[in-house]
């Protein structure tokens, strides 16, 4: 990683190339450097990450933590701007270490760097704030790459979680089109006539002699209407009705 984003030496010989003077793709160049703090509960893993990060002059390590509760308490006190972070850890996990970061350090932006490829754990961390969620299987140079971006505004995925998180979507999708699908309940005429009436305010007994019938079949019709639309309660009914189009209240 030294060679990629290193001074480029010429040879001898050779003529200076000005590309080497310029910054490398996609790299624009920041008066400040970005602020990391690293957050994992294996010492070495931490230390190896701030020894590749201190080769990029453009990322500083201002911090590390073994948990997710030491983490919020170092988020506050230095305000990174970035958190790299495991999801499992001892005391606090990573996920939801997440809400508390972002209330103590609302500008910090969060990427979760692990081992975990559980989708569960990608919802979550996502609902939690995070902009980033990276397995550990990645190279050092995407380490880099991915803080720059999420520093720029962007979000950043490991390939194979993006692919499970699309399918999920395309799931969701597609049983929101099948839900579609399937038609409204049909309630009878009578079922019609007595949920117009509970939409007016009437009670069971009002209802029974508006429509000469017992207060009993009443109650019946109540719960057929109830359970037809899955609902629980006459207001929810009503609601429902009127949404879908099934009754009209003028």
């Amino acid at each position: 990683m030294v060679d990629s984003f290193g001074p480029v030496m010429p040879m001898p010989d050779a003529h200076p190339s000005p590309v080497a003077e310029e910054e490398p793709p996609g790299r624009e160049r920041r008066q400040e450097p970005i602020r990391v703090l690293v957050v994992d509960d294996h010492a070495l893993f931490r230390r190896g990450l701030e020894i590749v990060l201190a080769q990029e002059e453009d990322i500083q390590v201002v911090g590390e933590a073994g948990d997710g509760a030491e983490a919020v308490e170092k988020a506050a006190d230095l305000l990174p701007d970035i958190v790299l972070m495991d999801v499992r850890m001892p005391k606090r996990g990573g996920i939801e270490a997440c809400t508390s970061i972002k209330e103590v350090a609302p500008s910090a932006k969060i990427i979760m760097l692990t081992i975990s490829d559980e989708e569960a754990d990608l919802y979550d961390a996502i609902k939690a704030g995070a902009t980033g969620y990276l397995l550990k299987e990645i190279s050092t140079d995407e380490v880099s790459t991915a803080i720059r971006a999420v520093a720029d505004g962007q979000s950043q995925i490991s390939p194979s979680m993006a692919a499970k998180l699309l399918t999920e979507f395309k799931s969701m999708i597609q049983r929101t089109d099948e839900s579609k699908l399937v038609p409204a309940p049909k309630l009878t005429d009578r079922e019609l006539e007595v949920l117009k009436l509970v939409a007016t305010g009437m009670n069971n007994r009002d209802i029974a002699k508006e429509l000469f019938i017992s207060e009993n079949t009443v109650k019946n019709h109540v719960r057929n209407i109830l359970e037809k639309l899955q609902l629980h309660s006459r207001m929810e009914a009503v609601v429902y009705a009127m949404r879908e189009k099934i009754l009209e209240i003028r």
